[in-house]
């Protein structure tokens, strides 16, 4: 089982394997075309309220990541996760984020979900 967290800004490499966006927006300045997404699951992401909570430094990366499991619980999520673990199951997949700091970001959240089971 392979999952990898990178920043969607870096260059695509070849063992990447499935690339897959766990942002709710699109990146600032990135095009479609270099980004080679596989896939952006829109409704695996965290909600706009906890995205703007955590972004406004009013809680600590604890508190976001027991926040965004959380989420992950409604059954969109969960299906949306369910479906990461199968590709996961099948190959390499990277989740990919525009965050500064990929290790303390829902893709980091994700990483350890899916490395779990």
């Amino acid at each position: 089982m392979s999952v990898r967290v990178r920043r969607v800004y870096e260059p695509p490499e070849a063992d990447d394997g499935v690339r897959v966006l766990v942002d709710r927006l699109w990146p600032r300045g990135l095009a479609k075309e270099a980004a080679r997404i596989d896939e952006w699951p829109k409704g695996l992401t965290p909600s706009t309220e906890l995205r703007r909570w955590y972004h406004a430094g009013e809680g600590s990366f604890e508190e976001f990541r027991e926040r965004y499991e959380a989420e992950l619980e409604v059954p969109e999520a969960a299906e949306l996760l369910q479906h990461l673990r199968e590709l996961v199951a099948e190959g390499p997949v990277t989740l990919l984020t525009a965050s500064r700091q990929p290790e303390r970001s829902q893709a980091a959240v994700l990483a350890r979900l899916l490395e779990e089971g």
